[in-house]
């Protein structure tokens, strides 16, 4: 099996200086504070992502990369040419340079079990076999660990309980991560969470030039369909979706896209349909129509 090499990223930026990115600045020029401001307000715009002062140094570093690739010798030629002559392709370097993507196979594994254990009965006594799929949504999918752990736990679960189809539409803003996640090629340490069973049963591994890789195979991704997608724009899914994961994604946003993106959310999903988020996010905070279940989960 020929492999082709991947790494892994997550949405968000994040870290803490140049020296973490292995970078040194673009030449003698330096990201101003008045193009930090600027900067900034271009990404929350398109991405939703809020950046606080203390990420300046972080972002001349991932921007300085975006100059050099483009031999453009300032930090202010190149926002001309972002918001200008190359707003067309280049917007999406930009956003794929400000998103460090972290992720793994079966991270905050209980939400996982509180599907298996509580959702997904729940779900299939809604419904008669066979004759609706189900569908679920990882809304930022990253380099795709956690869509394929979804499919994982389904597949396995409908195994025991047949009757039911499923689908997994996986979503991303970074074109980078989707790139790896569509080919499902991970090295074998970041399969080390996935159980020996599952491990057997849903990758393949790496020989020859593919040795110390493992490959999703393909009876587990045709569940899954990656897409592009920015959160921040229209969602065409309403009353569509059974189950939504967006986790560890609204760290980024302010209180306010919070607000928006949850109530969109809820819009998209089925009378009784589950939102899942991130052990360390919360909504409590904000106004939303959600019936807390669990610690981060949620349901219509």
């Amino acid at each position: 099996m020929a492999l082709i090499r991947a790494s892994t990223m997550g949405s968000g930026l994040t870290g803490t200086s140049d020296k973490a990115e292995g970078v040194t600045s673009f030449g003698l020029d330096r990201l101003s504070d008045k193009l930090f401001i600027s900067f900034s307000a271009l990404i929350f715009e398109k991405t939703g992502i809020f950046l606080k002062s203390e990420k300046k140094e972080l972002l001349n570093s991932r921007l300085g990369k975006r100059l050099r690739a483009c031999r453009i010798n300032s930090f202010a030629e190149y926002y001309d040419y972002v918001t200008g002559a190359g707003k067309a392709s280049e917007l999406v370097h930009l956003i794929d340079s400000v998103s460090t993507n972290y992720t793994s196979f079966f991270r905050e594994q209980a939400h996982f079990d509180f599907l298996v254990d509580q959702v997904m009965p729940e779900l299939i006594g809604q419904r008669s076999a066979g004759k609706e799929e189900m569908v679920f949504w990882s809304s930022a999918c990253s380099s795709g660990e956690e869509p394929y752990t979804l499919a994982m736990v389904l597949d396995d679960y409908f195994e025991n309980n047949p009757g039911h189809r499923f689908s997994i539409i996986a979503t991303d803003i970074s074109t980078k991560v989707l790139g790896i996640a569509n080919q499902g090629v991970y090295p074998t340490e970041r399969v080390e969470k996935v159980p020996p069973k599952l491990l057997k049963k849903y990758f393949q591994k790496g020989t020859g030039a593919g040795e110390g890789f493992v490959k999703i195979k393909r009876s587990l991704q045709q569940h899954i369909s990656f897409r592009h997608f920015n959160l921040m724009g229209d969602f065409p899914w309403n009353n569509a979706m059974d189950v939504i994961f967006c986790r560890n994604v609204m760290i980024y946003f302010n209180k306010e896209t919070q607000a928006v993106l949850v109530e969109k959310f809820y819009r998209c999903l089925k009378p009784g349909g589950y939102l899942f988020i991130g052990h360390s996010e919360s909504i409590s905070g904000i106004k939303n129509q959600f019936i807390q279940v669990a610690s981060t989960a949620y349901r219509k």
